[in-house]
């Protein structure tokens, strides 16, 4: 029984292999490429020379979504909506996050205005049917969309989270007469009201599905050709796994999906160190991740953003989405300087193509890869498993630019690069701690990402965690974060009910039909027993009045003033008040199913070496405001377990190295894990 799993990045394919026979993990990866991301995925396992046919369980998560619409190479969409709502995208919301920026600008819609399309129909906000719809008035509007060459269509109505006829009906009418258009209903996608989101998911959905659903039809194709046979699974950004032919029609689901493996391998980290509370920081090849884990349970939201900064209100998706800080510094990201010459590293990356200037691919721009091989902290003949040695002379030509700018030595410039990045990452995680209200003294950092073990010395330390952490393979943490994946979907309505006027069996009524679709849902997976599905539940509430919830998790209770009592407590948890003798409003519905899947078995070190044994050599290290050490380098794999080792120190893997402070000390743990005070 063997399990594998591939993540997709920027910069590096990663593969992780678990043999549950034998307990043993084999981790490979080999760059990315991005024109077909599938040749990563065939280019990692040939390199892994592992028997294909062996894999029973086969996971995979990557940025392809994310990727697609962020450089906007999504197909050509339509929006066809209720007449009157054919600018829904483009008024959005009249809050915007610049207040005082008298110019702010909002974010250009997926669909341009021609291609928006009204049809005269409408339902009231209890589901009832006020105006018919006509099918006939589509014909136009199918003969404009063939005209302008539309691949994809999203299909968006009025209150239809509550009645789903009439998109069903509009996209069987254009399926006949439009038979190669792919299209999306928003009713598929969510089932929660707010119209704005609810159009532009159900666009995002439709801009990159026929993208996302040739893609998986090429991998299954050429996965099949070398002998894959197994059922294959893709991993969500709510941290669970679907299947391929789910995910080819909601890939808006997966928007996030690496990321999200990467806080499930965080979760298992913490259960093995006895730690519930966790930061984990991902550092890849174009961006830095960052999710906050609160009693050994990660944040999922549907108030997901895709590109809100302070100044852009972004593109809302109403799905469900592991709740994740993600900005543009990674081991690509290129330094340069803005009009005022000031330093900037990110959000541009070099990538994989052509990557670095040290990769010696065509790249010539200044990156925190080259930065790290100037400083000393990567070692030119030990990077990415020793697939292909690093040029220190290119590195070293490329920051020339910036160290001229600054007017200061190659190495000094290579130390402020990464500075100024360690800057922004260190926003990142206070944006989902301390800025949240939570004190980093309570929580251990979970450093993952081929770049996370580099600065997690200095992000912890900046940062006042308690602990830092650094797994086994942190260069291949989302791939095997999804061998720690469990089957999981979501399921919401919103149905509003007043606590005043109903009752526990209105609510009750609601979620077992929930639980319904959920069966339904896993009874394509023959493997999953129905009674071995798992719920969990939770309602989104307010006052009577209010315009914003709070979401409480249900725990078995019988009686709505329980419910009730539990909404109160929240509410002042959140807002230090709670008005208990208001009339409440039961909002969103919510329900999460999941099966148990087998988990990698992280057993004990067994080694007998000693700590001269893992000796590598002593090199020149610069550690930025510290200053240059002589520095003793360790290999991982050879380092004996409940040793101590002082900084400054370096611990280089095939993955990444481990950076460990002047001030610092590194503890291995019975489970190889290093373990940085």
């Amino acid at each position: 029984m063997t399990r594998l799993a591939i993540d997709i990045g920027g910069t590096f394919t990663d593969l992780v292999l678990f043999d549950e026979n034998s307990g043993k993990l084999k981790a490979f990866k080999s760059l990315s490429t991005p024109s077909d991301p599938s040749s990563g995925v065939l280019n990692t396992i040939n390199l892994s020379k592992i028997n294909i046919k062996d894999v029973d369980f086969f996971a995979h998560g990557g940025t392809t979504v994310i990727n697609a619409i962020t450089e906007r190479k999504g197909v050509k969409t339509a929006l066809i909506t209720t007449l009157g709502f054919r600018d829904v995208l483009e008024i959005m919301r009249g809050n915007r996050p610049d207040m005082y920026n008298l110019k702010a600008k909002k974010p250009e819609p997926f669909v341009s205005r021609k291609l928006r399309f009204e049809v005269n129909e409408r339902v009231s906000s209890e589901g009832e049917i006020l105006t018919p719809l006509k099918l006939e008035s589509l014909d136009d509007i199918i003969k404009e969309c063939k005209s302008n060459k539309v691949e994809a269509i999203a299909i968006q109505f009025m209150h239809s989270y509550l009645f789903t006829e009439h998109e069903k009906e509009c996209a069987k009418y254009i399926k006949q007469k439009f038979p190669e258009v792919s299209i999306t209903l928003s009713s598929d996608i969510t089932r929660e009201w707010r119209e704005f989101e609810r159009a532009n998911t159900a666009v995002l959905n439709a801009y990159v599905q026929p993208i996302v659903s040739n893609y998986f039809k090429n991998l299954e194709k050429k996965l099949k050709q070398i002998g894959l046979n197994c059922t294959l699974t893709a991993m969500q950004s709510n941290g669970g796994t679907t299947s391929f032919n789910w995910a080819k029609e909601h890939p808006i689901t997966l928007v996030e999906s690496g990321p999200a493996a990467g806080v499930n391998g965080a979760v298992l980290v913490g259960e093995l160190c006895n730690k519930k509370n966790i930061i984990y920081f991902d550092v890849g090849g174009t961006t830095t991740k960052c999710a906050l884990i609160e009693e050994g349970k990660p944040k999922v939201t549907t108030e997901y953003k895709l590109e809100y900064t302070k100044f852009n209100p972004g593109y809302p998706i109403r799905v469900p989405v592991t709740d994740l800080v993600e900005i543009g510094a990674g081991g690509g990201s290129i330094a340069w300087f803005d009009t005022g010459g000031s330093l900037k590293v990110g959000p541009k990356s070099a990538g994989a193509d052509p990557g670095p200037a040290s990769y010696n691919k065509g790249g010539e721009e200044p990156t925190i890869t080259d930065a790290k091989l100037v400083t000393g902290v990567i070692n030119p003949q030990n990077f990415a498993s020793g697939q292909f040695d690093l040029r220190k002379d290119l590195a070293e030509k490329a920051i020339a630019k910036i160290a001229k700018g600054l007017n200061v030595d190659l190495v000094s410039a290579a130390s402020s690069i990464v500075r100024v990045a360690e800057a922004n990452m260190i926003n990142a995680l206070k944006l989902v701690s301390i800025q949240r209200g939570y004190d980093p003294r309570d929580f251990v950092l979970v450093a993952g990402g081929g770049g996370g073990a580099m600065h997690a010395s200095s992000m912890g330390r900046e940062l006042g965690v308690s602990e830092i952490i650094i797994p086994p393979y942190p260069g291949y943490f989302s791939a095997w974060g999804m061998l720690a994946t469990n089957p999981k979907a979501d399921f919401a309505i919103t149905s509003l009910l007043r606590s005043d006027k109903n009752n526990i069996d209105e609510i009750n009524t609601i979620f077992n039909k929930l639980e319904g679709d959920a069966k339904i849902y896993f009874s394509t997976n023959s493997k999953i027993e129905k009674n071995k599905i798992n719920f969990e539940k939770r309602i989104d509430m307010r006052y009577f009045g209010q315009e914003h919830t709070v979401t409480i998790l249900l725990n078995n209770e019988k009686k709505l003033d329980e419910i009730i009592k539990k909404f109160n407590a929240e509410h002042k948890k959140a807002y230090t008040f709670s008005l208990d003798n208001t009339s409440i409003e039961f909002v969103t519905f919510r329900l999460t199913a999941y099966s148990f899947s087998p988990k990698p078995e992280i057993k004990e070190l067994t080694n007998n070496n000693n700590l001269k044994d893992a000796f590598l050599e002593k090199r020149k290290v610069n550690y930025g405001e510290e200053g240059e050490f002589l520095t003793n380098v360790y290999i991982r794999d050879k380092l004996p377990k409940n040793v101590e080792i002082k900084g400054p120190s370096l611990i280089e893997e095939d993955s990444t190295v481990t950076v460990v402070l002047p001030d610092q000390k590194l503890y291995v743990d019975d489970f190889g894990f290093l373990r940085i005070k």
